[in-house]
């Protein structure tokens, strides 16, 4: 899994004037959970959040504070109801010998015979939920749609994995092949005559 830095300033004080003040600067108040020594406060800038937050992958953080780094997932985050600007971010610290939950990406491969014969290829997960441990998780889960026809999904009980494992229903859809309304036309008109 790939991993991003981010540069935190160790804040003492919380509460909602220290964080407004804080975002006023341009900075963004974070907590992170789960250290064996308690909760750590601290304030990364706002643009430091972009290659993290405004993607479709997912990312393990190391997280500088004080001198000292941080391994990391991003928990939670809360943007503002207008401006879409991060007012809070928490995260989780990672263990490489506890099992971690993180949603991972969903990549389509392959070349479905349904869609080739005038189907519709309808993705129904971006992201499954797994659990394992964090240097077992990969950066996205591969779902073939190479014997998909007509009518047919692509379940989570399908996908084979390893070293971790899938938290959503087995019978879940991730894609469907559906019928579109031209196939349906043209199946009734070939019945008319």
């Amino acid at each position: 899994m790939k991993t991003i830095f981010l540069k935190g300033e160790s804040r003492a004080e919380v509460g909602t004037r220290t964080a407004k003040a804080l975002r006023a600067e341009g900075k963004v108040p974070c907590n992170m959970y789960g250290l064996a020594d308690g909760n750590l406060n601290f304030a990364v800038y706002q643009a430091d959040f972009k290659n993290l937050v405004y993607t479709p992958n997912v990312y393990k953080v190391k997280i500088e504070l004080d001198g000292k780094n941080y391994d990391a997932i991003l928990q939670d985050i809360q943007f503002h109801p207008v401006s879409d600007m991060i007012i809070h971010c928490d995260f989780v610290a990672v263990d490489e010998k506890k099992p971690v939950i993180m949603d991972i990406p969903v990549r389509v491969v392959g070349n479905s015979p349904g869609v080739r014969a005038g189907g519709k290829l309808v993705k129904k997960l971006n992201r499954l939920r797994v659990r394992g441990l964090i240097a077992n998780l990969p950066d996205f889960i591969d779902v073939s749609i190479d014997t998909l026809e007509i009518g047919q999904s692509a379940k989570v009980g399908h996908v084979e994995v390893s070293g971790f494992e899938l938290l959503d229903s087995p019978a879940n859809a991730i894609v469907t092949v559906k019928t579109t309304r031209a196939l349906m036309q043209a199946a009734a008109e070939a019945n008319k005559k």
